[in-house]
């Protein structure tokens, strides 16, 4: 997938923005997609972070029912694509698809050739056999991960362009802004592959990153401030404000 090929997957014309919500149950789940829908955003994604994924299907399962159209993308907590796949091919087969899947760690070895990566690329077969048919957002230097030193950035992003549709990377833990160094280098290693930021980005510095970033994920930067379960509906449409803004000064 390529950059154009993503805004144009989402209709987007500045940098998309995914909020994601930090799943309770299915009355939370609800209530906090119906406000990032109506508040224009390009979607959502869901993630169990505070219980296995066992409990957490049948929310996944609710939310589309309610929300049939709705781009939905998931995250299991901790969990690669291998064990992912095949749950989001049998979620598909029974009338419940799922639009992405992002995992913390899509397992990128930047110490190795693109080629010789063999636990992406058993990944990537799992996938194929899966049949399930979203975009897959993969963690590379991503927080609480295995650590990337600083001047592998750029390698990391090149190695993992080759197995992922979004190369998916954030600053040192969950709220905490990624250095703008760190965007430039893996900006720079993807090429022409979609960059996604999963931490730290607020109404306040996304215009820093939006040049190189191509997808905004997104959760205490606009939540309900001391609240890390609810969307706050101010703090979404001024990040949709500024990353719209992207758009026209490119086209200005």
């Amino acid at each position: 997938m390529t950059r154009n090929e993503l805004q144009q997957h989402f209709k987007a014309q500045g940098t998309v923005v995914l909020p994601v919500i930090h799943v309770l149950d299915n009355e939370q789940a609800e209530r906090n997609v119906r406000l990032a829908c109506d508040g224009g955003a390009h979607g959502v994604f869901l993630i169990n972070h505070d219980f296995p994924p066992e409990p957490f299907l049948p929310i996944i399962r609710q939310v589309r029912s309610v929300f049939p159209e709705l781009w939905l993308g998931v995250n299991f907590l901790a969990v690669t694509g291998k064990d992912a796949f095949p749950v989001l091919g049998e979620l598909e087969r029974d009338g419940c698809p799922v639009n992405a899947y992002w995992a913390d760690n899509a397992r990128i070895d930047e110490t190795h050739s693109p080629e010789d990566q063999p636990e992406a690329r058993e990944i990537a077969a799992v996938r194929e056999q899966s049949g399930w048919n979203g975009l897959y957002f993969g963690g590379t230097a991503f927080k609480k991960q295995r650590e990337v030193a600083p001047e592998q950035y750029k390698t990391a992003a090149r190695v993992a362009s080759r197995w992922m549709d979004v190369v998916t990377t954030s600053g040192i833990a969950t709220g905490h802004a990624a250095a703008q160094s760190k965007i430039v280098d893996i900006r720079a290693g993807c090429g022409d592959t979609p960059l996604a930021l999963a931490s730290g980005v607020t109404p306040d510095n996304a215009l820093h990153y939006a040049k190189a970033v191509d997808c905004f994920l997104v959760a205490t930067g606009i939540n309900v401030s001391g609240d890390f379960y609810n969307l706050d509906p101010d703090q979404l449409e001024q990040l949709l404000r500024v990353a719209n803004a992207q758009h026209l000064i490119q086209h200005s």
